[in-house]
C-alpha cells in the first residue's frame, strides 16, 4: 500500500480513523462475574491495533504468524505466542494474511487492573509473588520455552471454566509466570522508552505501522507514510518520534532485521537471499546492521539457532 495507490474509499476510511481516533486509549470493559477480563477475538479486529492501556494484559496467539511491536520493540511472532504487556504499554499484534482473509479466534487474552493485584495482596500475601513480574512487565515480557506452553495451556483453560475453577486457572498462570527461569523470558522495550501518546497519535502511528507492515520487504518511504496521515514530511518525522520513542527508519530497520531473524531460524535461504527479501539494498549493509542489532553476524545467528 501506497499514497499514491490509495483509492478514494481507501482514503475515507483512513481519513475517518484519524479524525474519528478509533486507534487511542482502549476502554477494557469490566467482567462483574470474575476478577480478570479474559477475551478472544478474530484478526482483524477493531481491537487489534495499536492501543494501549491501564490494565495489565497476558497476550496469547494461537495462529498464524506475523509481526508485533511492544513499545519501541519489533519482533516476529507465530502460534503459542505469549506475552505480558505492562500498564500503559502500547503495542499490536499484525498478522500475516492473504487479500480478505481472517484469522478466527486467533487472540486469548487477560487483562487485570494493577490495583486489584494491590488489594487482594494486602488480604492474600502470597500475591506478592506477583509485584516483580508486573514492575518488569513496564518492558513488555515474551516467554519462551517450556514457559510459553504451559502458560498457553493455563490461558485456554481460564476460558474453558468459570467461578472458582477460572480462578484456579488464574493462580496456576500467574505461578508460571512469575516463577519463569530467565531464559525463558525475553525483555522487550528499552527501559527509557516513554512514548507521548494522545488519541491522535496512537491513530497516526496505527496507520503508519499498516503501511510499514505491509511494504517492509519492498520500497517504504518516509514521504509516503507521510502523505497517508497528511503530513508535510519534516513535521511527520517528529512527530512519530514523539509519538512512538524511534524514528521512522529506525522502525523500519528493526522491522527487516525482526524478519531476517526469522528466516534464518527457519529455512535454508542463502544469506544474501534473505537480505534481499526483507529489503536491504546490499549485503554489506544487512551484515553490518544485522552485527549492530543481534551482536552477530547471520551466519553466526543461524548456526547458533538451528545448532
Amino acid at each position: 500500500m501506497s499514497a499514491a495507490d490509495l483509492s478514494d474509499g481507501a482514503t475515507a476510511r483512513l481519513a475517518e480513523r484519524l479524525l474519528g481516533m478509533r486507534a487511542n486509549r482502549e476502554v477494557i470493559p469490566p467482567d462483574p462475574d470474575h476478577s480478570v477480563r479474559w477475551h478472544q477475538h478474530d484478526y482483524p479486529s477493531t481491537v487489534a491495533r495499536w492501543n494501549y492501556h491501564p490494565e495489565y494484559e497476558i497476550h496469547l496467539i494461537r495462529k498464524g504468524t506475523g509481526k508485533f511491536i511492544v513499545g519501541d520493540h519489533i519482533g516476529t511472532f507465530e502460534a503459542g505466542h505469549v506475552s505480558l504487556v505492562g500498564s500503559g504499554l502500547p503495542h499490536d499484534w499484525v498478522s500475516d494474511l492473504e487479500p480478505g482473509e481472517v484469522i478466527a479466534g486467533r487472540d486469548a487474552l487477560i487483562q487485570f487492573d494493577g490495583k486489584w493485584v494491590e488489594q487482594t495482596a494486602t488480604l492474600v500475601p502470597e500475591f506478592a509473588e506477583i509485584k516483580p513480574l508486573l514492575e518488569q512487565s513496564a518492558r513488555g515480557i515474551e516467554f519462551l520455552g517450556t514457559t510459553a506452553v504451559t502458560a498457553a495451556a493455563a490461558i485456554e483453560a481460564m476460558g474453558a471454566s468459570t467461578g472458582l475453577e477460572r480462578l484456579h486457572h488464574l493462580l496456576e498462570l500467574f505461578a508460571i509466570l512469575a516463577h519463569a527461569p530467565q531464559q525463558d523470558r525475553r525483555y522487550l522495550a528499552d527501559e527509557w522508552f516513554r512514548p507521548q501518546l494522545d488519541g491522535q497519535a496512537a491513530a497516526v502511528v496505527d496507520i503508519v505501522l499498516e503501511y510499514v507492515f505491509s511494504n517492509h520487504a519492498g520500497s517504504v518511504k518516509m514521504s509516503e507514510a507521510a502523505a497517508l496521515v497528511g503530513m508535510p514530511e519534516p513535521t511527520f518525522s517528529k512527530y512519530f518520534k514523539r509519538a512512538t520513542g524511534q524514528n521512522f527508519s529506525d522502525l523500519v530497520r528493526k522491522l527487516r532485521l525482526a524478519h531476517a531473524r526469522r528466516l534464518l531460524e527457519h529455512s535454508d535461504k542463502a544469506i544474501s537471499d534473505i537480505c534481499y527479501e526483507v529489503g536491504f539494498s546490499n549485503l554489506s549493509n544487512f551484515n553490518r546492521h544485522f552485527l549492530n542489532d543481534a551482536g552477530e553476524t547471520p551466519r553466526q545467528y543461524r548456526q547458533r539457532t538451528q545448532g
